[in-house]
This record gives C-alpha cells, structure tokens and sequence, in this order.
C-alpha cells in the first residue's frame, strides 16, 4: 500500500503562490500517474493537474491552466504542484493521488493522501 504525505499548502493572498509537495512512502511511485485534486467546502472533489509516470506528460483543469504547473521527482518519490496567481476560489484541501491509467475522474486513482488546506484571501 503506498502512503502518501502532502504538505505546503497555508495562508496565502489573492496573487500569491505555494508550491505544494507530495512525498509517496514507496520506490515503485515511479510506476503510478500522480494527481492533484482539490474539495472545497460543500463541493465534489475535482482534478487539478495530472502527470504521466516519467514526467513527460502533463494534463491540466481549465481553471489551472496557465498558472498551476505539476512536476515530479522519481528519485524522491515526489510530486508538486506550483500554484501561481491564487484567486480566492482556489481556496479547498489539495490532495495528491495515485493511478494506474492517469484518468482525471477521482474513481481512477487509487490511493490518497490526507490533504493539504489552501485558503486564499482577497
């Protein structure tokens, strides 16, 4: 079973960046797509970002393109997540995951994190 720890995510404002970490607990991350998904208060759990096991393929949500960037390190066993130009209704817990198939429905990763808050003020 692979455990997955995110972190980074704080108080920030309107403008402003972070740059969330996941750090996975096994060697075979390198086999797994890795998400980004994020729950507001009251809302479903949406995709985010995903990207592809080598890192050489990237897919993003309207609402992150252009100002969310995910990456990856296979030698750490982690991914990031950039996040750039924070609005307000950025605001959720951003979770990290794992998939076989990289798919952007929450139904096709696997494992989870435990979430990391973002909250933005304008």
């Amino acid at each position: 079973q692979v455990q997955l720890v995110e972190s980074g995510g704080g108080l920030v404002q309107a403008g402003g960046s972070l740059r969330l970490s996941c750090v996975a607990s096994e060697r075979t991350f390198s086999w797994y797509y890795m998400g980004w998904f994020r729950q507001a208060p009251g809302k479903e759990r949406e995709f985010v970002a995903r990207i592809s096991r080598s890192g050489g393929s990237t897919y993003y949500a309207d609402s992150a393109k252009g100002r969310f960037t995910i990456s990856r390190d296979n030698a750490e066993n982690t991914v990031y997540l950039q996040m750039n130009s924070l609005q307000p209704e950025d605001t959720a817990v951003y979770y990290c995951a794992t998939s076989w198939a990289g798919g952007y429905s929450p139904g096709q990763y696997n494992y989870w994190g435990q979430g990391t808050q973002v909250t933005v003020s304008s």
